[in-house]
Parts: C-alpha cells; sequence; structure tokens
C-alpha cells in the first residue's frame, strides 16, 4: 500500500511530531492501527515499516507510525524511556488519530519491544478512542523482566542496550524533511542527554518508584481494552504472556511460538505464522464489531519444543503447538523433585550440605539474555558450565514430560560473603550426556527477601530463598535425566559481583509445572506472509552475534567479543545511507571476578550527498567495593568535524554492597 510520507501532528504545546501513513486506498474511513516508538518512522534498519505496516493497510486499516518526541524528525528532546510526557502525547497522538477524516475514531496500538511496552503502558492511560492493543516482545514490569536486572541481578545488556540507547538518544534530523533547522535541533537533542541511560538505570539497584512507573502489572485493572500479547520462547520477555493472561481483567489472548525478538511473521527461530493475519483477526473482531471467533478460540496458544541438541543459532526449532482454553490452566499441575545430596527426585533423603564456589568464567555457554535471531545467540551444550556448578539429577524418565508455565525453585544455604548471587539452570541431559538448557533464573541474594530493598547478607546464617526460573514449553523425552544446576556466577550474562562466595546448600525443592492431557486443540494460525522488504543496496553485510570466546591459559583471563554490526544501507526511496556498527568485550579471570570489565563501543552514520553526519560511544563498566563505576564518552561529528564531545564517569550503588562510611 502507498505511504504518505511525513504528516505533521502538531501537539497542544506546539510540538510536532512526525509520522508515515499507510491507508488502505478505500473512500470510506477505516479503523487506525498507531505504532508509537523513538526510532527513525523511515529508515529503521530492518525495515519494520515495510514488513509490517503495509500488511495492515491491506488488511483495512489506516496503519500510523510516529516519531516520538526527540526522535527521528520531530520536535523537541528525549532523555529517558517510558516517561509521563511519552504517554501524555500520545493520548494527544490517539485523538489526533480519531479526529481524522480517514479514521472511523477507534484507535489500536500495535508494538514490539519498545512499542509494546508503551502499548502497555498507554492503554493503562485509558485514551478514549483506543479500543484494542497487540503487544510483541514487551513487558509488564520494568525490573523484574528488561534488559537490566533479572532476579535483582545486573545484566551486562543494561550496558549493551543502554550503549545503543546512549547512541540513538539524539540522532540528527533529516534535512529534507525538517530543513536548515535540523543542526539547530540535533545540538538541542545532545544537549538534553543528562547523563547515559547505564548509570540511571544502575542508580536504581532496587525496585522503587522508578521501575514501578510504567510497570502496569502495578495495578492490571487500569488496562480495560482487549489485549493480544505475543512472544517467542527465544525471546527475553516471555514472561509477561503468562503474567497477563493470568491478571489482565478483559478480553486477552497469548500466543508464543519459538522465535527470538521480532514480529512473529519474521521471527527465527521458526517456524513463523500469520502474524499479520493473527493481527488483523483481532482488530477486526474488537475495532470493527467481526464475529469471526478469535474471542472463542483458546486463551493461550504455544509451540511446544521438542528436545534437541543445543546450537547456537536455529532456523527451525522442533516442536508442535499446544493450546490451553484458560490461563492459568486446569490441564497444568505442579510437580514437586527434592534435592538430596547430588540427587533430585520425589522424595527427600534428608539433610545434606553441597558446597558451591564458582569459577567466574561459568556462564559461558549461556547465549545473550535476549536474543535477536540474528546470530549466535543460543545457549549452547551445558556441560562446561555444570562442571563449575553444584548439579542435582533426577533418574532418567520413564516416561515424556510436557513443562509448560513457570518452574520454581526453592532452597536452603548460607554464604560466606554479605554478597552473592545464584544462577538456577533447569537442564535435559541425554544420554550420551549432552546438556541441553531448558529454562533458568536468577537472583541476587541481597533480594532474598523482595526487590524493595536489598541487604547484605549475615556470612554464615541459614536463609530461605525461592528462585522463579523463566516461563518455557518444553518436552522432555524418556530416558533423559533433568538436571538442577546451581552456581554463584553466570558472566557474561550478567556483570559479576565482585566477590566469589561460597554458597553451602542444604535443603531445597524444584516444582515443575506439567502440561498433562490433549488440552485444547490449537487455532490454525496460518502460513506467515509479509509485504516486500525496504529497498535497499547492501554497502556492509550484518555482522551480530556472540563471535569469540578466549581463554588465557597461563593468566585464567577469558574475554568474549561480541559484534552487533547492523551493517551499512542504502535506502532507495530517501537515498539515505546508514550505517550502524557496535561491538562489546566483556573480560574476567576466572579465580577473581573483582577484575571483571565490560565495554561497549558504538558508532551510528547518517549519508547523503554532502550531509555526513556521525556519533561515536564508548562505555566501560567494572566494579569497586561500594558499587559500580561506569565511564562513558560521546562524540559527534558533522562532515568530519566534531561538534559535541562529553564525557562522565558515574559511580552507583550496588544493593546489598557495603556503603561508604566516607574520608
Amino acid at each position: 500500500m502507498p505511504a504518505e510520507e511525513t504528516v505533521w501532528i502538531i501537539l497542544k504545546d506546539g510540538c510536532r511530531l512526525a509520522a508515515r501513513l499507510w491507508l488502505p486506498g478505500t473512500a470510506e474511513p477505516v479503523p487506525a492501527i498507531l505504532e508509537y516508538l523513538p526510532y527513525r518512522r523511515r529508515d529503521r534498519h530492518r525495515g519494520d515499516d515495510a514488513i509490517l505496516h503495509p500488511g495492515l493497510a491491506a488488511g483495512g486499516y489506516a496503519a500510523i507510525r510516529v516519531d516520538m518526541r526527540g526522535a527521528g524528525d520531530s520536535d523537541g528532546t528525549m532523555d529517558d524511556e517510558y516517561t509521563p510526557q511519552e504517554w501524555a502525547d500520545a493520548n494527544e497522538v490517539i485523538a489526533w488519530i480519531a479526529a481524522q477524516p480517514w479514521c472511523t475514531g477507534a484507535v489500536g496500538l500495535i508494538g514490539l519491544s519498545w512499542s509494546a511496552f508503551n502499548a502497555l503502558q498507554i492503554a493503562a492511560t485509558r485514551p478514549p478512542a483506543l479500543r484494542a492493543i497487540v503487544t510483541t516482545c514487551g513487558t509488564d514490569d520494568r525490573f523484574a523482566d528488561d534488559m537490566h536486572y533479572m532476579g535483582g541481578a545486573l545484566l551486562n545488556d543494561n550496558l549493551q542496550y543502554g550503549a545503543t540507547l546512549f547512541t540513538w538518544l539524539a540522532p540528527p534530523p533529516d534535512p529534507e524533511i525538517v530543513g536548515p533547522r535540523w543542526r539547530e535541533m540535533w545540538m538541542a537533542r545532545m544537549q538534553a542527554i543528562s547523563e547515559p541511560p547505564a548509570a540511571r538505570w544502575m542508580r536504581h539497584a532496587d525496585r522503587d518508584a522508578y521501575w514501578r512507573s510504567g510497570s502496569v502489572c502495578e495495578n492490571y485493572a487500569d488496562i480495560e481494552v482487549p489485549v493480544l500479547a505475543v512472544g517467542g520462547w527465544a525471546d527475553g520477555y516471555t514472561n509477561a504472556v503468562h503474567r497477563l493472561l493470568t491478571n489482565l481483567p478483559g478480553p486477552r489472548k497469548g500466543v508464543i511460538g519459538p522465535g527470538a525478538h521480532a514480529y512473529s511473521h519474521v521471527a527465527t527461530p521458526g517456524p513463523a505464522f500469520d502474524f499479520i493475519g493473527l493481527v488483523v483477526r483481532w482488530f477486526d473482531r474488537w475495532m470493527k464489531g467481526v464475529e469471526n471467533g478469535i474471542d472463542t478460540e483458546p486463551m493461550l496458544t504455544a509451540w511446544m519444543q521438542d528436545d534437541e541438541p543445543p546450537r547456537p543459532q536455529y532456523e527451525v526449532r522442533q516442536g508442535h503447538w499446544v493450546a490451553e482454553a484458560q490461563w492459568p490452566s486446569a490441564n497444568v499441575s505442579p510437580r514437586t523433585l527434592h534435592l538430596s545430596a547430588g540427587r533430585l527426585g520425589t522424595a527427600s533423603d534428608g539433610p545434606f550440605e553441597t558446597v558451591v564456589k564458582s569459577p567466574a568464567t561459568v556462564g559461558l555457554a549461556s547465549g545473550e539474555w535476549c536474543p535477536y535471531g540474528w546470530g549466535p545467540d543460543m545457549p549452547l551444550d551445558q556441560r562446561e558450565d555444570d562442571a563449575g556448578s553444584a548439579c542435582f539429577d533426577s533418574a532418567p524418565l520413564d516416561a515424556p514430560m510436557e513443562i509448560l508455565g513457570r518452574p520454581e525453585v526453592a532452597l536452603s544455604l548460607s554464604v560466606d560473603q554479605p554478597e552473592a548471587m545464584l544462577a538456577v539452570r533447569l537442564n535435559s541431559v541425554a544420554p550420551d550426556g549432552v546438556s541441553t538448557r531448558i529454562t533458568y533464573g536468577l537472583l541476587n541474594l541481597a533480594h532474598r527477601d523482595g526487590f524493595a530493598h536489598g541487604a547484605p547478607l549475615v556470612p554464615g546464617a541459614t536463609i530461605e530463598v525461592r528462585v522463579p526460573l523463566k516461563v518455557i514449553g518444553y518436552r522432555v523425552p524418556a530416558g533423559h535425566t533433568l538436571r538442577l544446576a546451581v552456581s554463584t556466577q553466570y558472566w557474561p550474562l550478567t556483570m559479576p559481583l565482585p566477590v566469589a562466595a561460597t554458597v553451602s546448600l542444604t535443603a531445597g525443592a524444584l516444582t515443575v509445572p506439567l502440561r498433562g492431557g490433549e488440552g485444547a486443540e490449537a487455532p490454525d494460525l496460518g502460513t506467515p506472509w509479509s509485504p516486500p522488504p525496504l529497498e535497499v543496496d547492501v554497502i556492509e553485510a550484518p555482522a551480530r552475534g556472540r563471535l569469540k570466546i578466549t581463554h588465557e591459559v597461563a593468566t585464567g583471563r577469558a574475554t568474549v567479543d561480541v559484534v552487533r554490526n547492523l551493517g551499512a544501507i542504502r535506502i532507495a526511496e530517501t537515498g539515505l545511507e546508514l550505517r550502524a556498527l557496535g561491538s562489546e568485550t566483556y573480560t574476567t579471570l576466572r579465580d577473581d571476578p573483582s577484575g571483571a570489565s565490560s565495554v561497549a563501543v558504538r558508532k551510528a552514520e547518517f549519508l547523503r550527498g554532502d550531509w555526513q553526519v556521525r556519533i561515536e560511544t564508548r562505555s566501560t563498566l567494572t566494579a569497586i567495593a561500594t558499587g559500580w563505576r561506569l565511564h562513558a564518552e560521546y562524540e559527534a561529528f558533522d562532515t568530519g568535524e566534531r561538534v559535541f564531545a562529553r564525557e562522565w564517569t558515574v559511580e552507583t550503588p550496588r544493593a546489598g554492597a557495603p556503603r561508604s562510611t566516607g574520608g
């Protein structure tokens, strides 16, 4: 469908937001579907507008993609994600759309990642014209399930995503759209960056008011419109689908495929499905009143993954679709397995003591926290990580076991340091010894009593903790063994604490949600299709993923090098050349995590003829006794001349770390 290149939406304060509009070509008004996002609406590297929005227009909707305040070609500045200003602007945008002659007055929201988050957040503000939403790879809890913390443990994704946002917080608007004031707008954006985003997020090491704002789990009842929540088992955000179905008060439906962080018709691993068709059916039901039966289909449809040897990248995951009429489902029941010395069984053998002090390199087989399916970012054979963990194995299974839901582990333990973290993995071990990660969870033991306030441990004191693992759908074959592996490190997925703690485990239990019977009949989700992708000339091919792991035998130093180059393209439609290059280097010492460092480098370039703009950033994270230290550098260039530069060195407290007593 043809797109109207730039539509201007003028807010009450005079701020102009730039939008791109696709219309179905009908003379009659139609409902509209909005994606409201901080990325440049015209030139996202993967061309998400081309692979989704024309399809929505073909389905009979006006599809509109709007640059948020401070993004793309819109006016203003942006300094953080998920702010009250963002939601207030969105309410004005929705009201503007509803009043247009091409719109019936009914508006829906759709989004992936950031725009999946804000679809939920905006829905919670109840814009009068909003009728339904689709949220894909998003979260309802910003502290529990985002790229910052997991179980209160600081993720290295906080740095890598923080470095990306740091680079893209203040991109230049396009002179062809905004005219000669582009440079003034660009300088204002850069001057508005108060601090690197990663530093802000590290400053909030507890689940405080900062994280509660924008976490719709604080009051699910605020969302009254129907919600379609879509995710993928390989993605980092799947837990939200489980919680939304459990807690939302209105019409809701969840679909979880095997894919990573992408819209499901183009996501890998496959099999993909007709996501556009599903979305159109959802909006047809709730915005056009079409009785198409989608509201009577099972509440949850999920891909039940078969066990297969671990690989760094999958094109397709083996398995089959399953469905549950309601969620939580009466067809899923908990089974508890008890920990004994090295064993996992239906009954406890009584008290035991298992001591674990993991090498700082345990976690090298973890894969990424949030795979994108673009490169080697999936978990590997777990045997090397198992060797540095306390492992508890079941007897070989007599019959297959289908897990659907969120396993949880309860542990009794003591620690010899005031700081420690746990990584808990549930693995499927084949008869030949191959160990495949089913799911996992983390817990910073400073948050043993909840995430509102972290506190140091009392060395030697026995504590009781619970570690929820990620929601999963997985079929373990007969003859395989379940293994629960507990470690005190999980690097480089987490930034390691600077102490090598010893944990003594004395009791524990694993509760697994098991699916029984046939459940409901899974609906046919259709064959995936996509409108033609954005027409581009590839100047430099993308290179993405964890590409090299290096061990230095003499020093015990381990280094992980990750390349995140989105490559370089020239967009035929606009003539704009984009380059987005990035890398990270993670380093630790096998026996001394205090020396760990994480470095993220980013470069973004925008070129067309004589217009040549470049942004470069470098972010370095290390640990100090009382917290974290982040050093960040930002430079911007116009036609080779440096026009803006700034550096920050920020020290932030760490939950559970000793506090500085001053000098």
